[in-house]
């Protein structure tokens, strides 16, 4: 079923679905500017991406004693995980915050966070779900619940002509 929001006004759920898409579209790009430039939040400057760090590697590196902790710990470093990782922060976080490609980030973001789930299996607090299935799940909804045309820029007429922006 396909909703058109052109004309539909704007409810008090549109508002919440924005505000959700915007704020984790920060959490993505605050991740990808903090990995890039070492603010000292998570990365400390010596770090940083532009210092030579890589972005992939604390992370990686820590789940050599999970269930699939050979296969990530070896992805730990690589120049092309790095190159992949930090364009998908900026991607889907962008994408978040303006309100368009919102089905391609939905499906990039939820399979980065999924891979990231897995790489910490298990998990220490809960058999199954923790805060990356449960991102997953709301990157789902905001695609599907149409969130780029309130508070951002899905009702731009070339958004609207083009699905793949949506």
């Amino acid at each position: 079923m396909n909703v058109d929001t052109r004309d539909s006004a704007t409810r008090p759920v549109d508002y919440v679905w924005a505000i959700a898409r915007i704020s984790i579209g920060w959490i993505f790009l605050w991740a990808f500017l903090d990995k890039t430039f070492g603010w000292g939040f998570a990365t400390p400057a010596n770090r940083a991406w532009i210092s030579g760090g890589s972005p992939t590697t604390g992370f990686l590196k820590g789940t050599g004693e999970n269930a699939l902790g050979g296969l990530f710990s070896g992805l730990a470093g690589q120049p092309w995980v790095d190159w992949l990782f930090m364009l998908g922060l900026l991607g889907i976080g962008a994408a978040l915050i303006l309100g368009v490609g919102l089905r391609i980030a939905a499906i990039t973001g939820s399979l980065m966070l999924v891979l990231m789930w897995a790489a910490e299996l298990p998990l220490a607090n809960n058999p199954f779900m923790d805060e990356h299935i449960v991102y997953a799940i709301v990157l789902v909804g905001l695609a599907l619940a149409g969130a780029g045309t309130t508070l951002g820029l899905g009702k731009l007429p070339i958004v609207q002509r083009n699905p793949y922006l949506k």
